[in-house]
């Protein structure tokens, strides 16, 4: 690896949350100790270190899970905790996330599922997100061996990679309520006969009447295995798509892995595929509108939302082809190859 490189920091999001919500009482999904994401924090440590990251700010949480990694951690990093109110809640993440990019790092590591990415992006502006699934069900974290998202991240930060297709910038969804809230979604947007929000997370797909998803693809899992099923979209694609669904007396049907080890029937009626700038308007009442499958607004009497797809979604490292990009480079030879 190239040593001679200037040393930078990174910042890791690690939420004790993720990979335990109320789906894992209605599906056989795995559940992520704080002990497992501790361990993989670790091996992101290392893959960092070996990359020539020299600093490393931290997220602090109730469960003290990058603090703790970084206490057993034997590599040759400094680490920073910072000083942010914990609420267990999103707030969290933002507020950490806006002080990351503050302090200049040049890549933030996220340990989380759909939501946890989706905070974490509101404030990220330019800075690269690596996102690594510990999560339910999830579409745009990566599941990879913490090691080498370390090592990917490294090498983009570092700019010992510096390829754009390894950075791309997706699109994403925005959602605009009259209220005034304004929104991005990742990967999916629902609008669910619901009347609040309660546990958040969509387990129920019975009482989904829309379905918007930014990436439909057939091996993905939750929501967005449906527009699998119906319409195959990848997250390089800047188009979306939009399901009409009907689960009394549907047109068509489709088989979908809304949960892990459960496939579903799911019917619909109709489909559209839009692309960049154009918008639906949603104004039935009462609804609720999950984000990335937690429900997070209400549209009540007199409201509506409208849903956009735009070309400003977060820059994210995709690891695969970063460490290909990375081993073209001879990044991980640890002497000089003869010309």
């Amino acid at each position: 690896m190239n040593k001679g490189i200037v040393l930078v920091s990174v910042g890791i999001i690690a939420n004790p949350s993720s990979g335990k919500d109320i789906r894992r009482l209605v599906s056989q999904s795995r559940v992520v100790t704080n002990q497992e994401k501790i361990n993989i924090l670790k091996r992101i440590y290392a893959g960092l270190a070996a990359s020539g990251v020299q600093n490393v700010f931290l997220m602090p949480d109730y469960g003290r899970l990058a603090v703790s990694a970084a206490a057993e951690f034997q590599g040759s990093l400094k680490f920073d905790s910072l000083e942010v109110f914990i609420r267990n809640k999103e707030a969290d993440t933002i507020d950490s996330v806006k002080k990351m990019v503050a302090s200049g790092v040049k890549a933030i590591v996220v340990l989380g599922g759909d939501g946890t990415s989706r905070a974490a992006c509101k404030y990220i502006g330019n800075v690269p997100i690596l996102p690594v699934s510990t999560g339910t069900n999830n579409v745009f974290p990566y599941m990879i061996e913490g090691t080498l998202a370390g090592l990917a991240a490294g090498f983009i930060a570092t700019g010992q990679v510096a390829d754009k297709e390894c950075v791309p910038k997706y699109q994403a969804l925005s959602i605009q309520h009259t209220d005034g809230f304004s929104e991005i979604s990742l990967v999916d947007v629902a609008i669910s006969s619901e009347h609040y929000v309660g546990a958040r997370a969509i387990w129920d797909i019975s009482t989904v009447s829309d379905l918007f998803l930014s990436i439909a693809e057939p091996h993905s899992i939750g929501l967005s295995a449906i527009g699998g099923g119906v319409h195959p979209i990848s997250r390089m694609e800047a188009k979306a798509l939009h399901i009409k669904l009907n689960h009394i007396n549907p047109k068509y049907r489709v088989m979908a892995a809304i949960v892990p080890g459960h496939l579903q029937d799911v019917g619909y009626d109709d489909f559209r595929v839009f692309s960049v700038g154009e918008s639906v308007k949603i104004d039935q009442h009462p609804r609720t509108v999950a984000l990335d499958g937690e429900r997070s607004l209400v549209i009540r009497e007199g409201d509506s939302a409208t849903i956009t797809l735009v070309n400003d979604g977060p820059r994210t490292i995709d690891p695969y082809k970063t460490l290909r990009s990375a081993a073209s480079k001879k990044l991980f030879h640890l002497t000089d190859l003869e010309d």
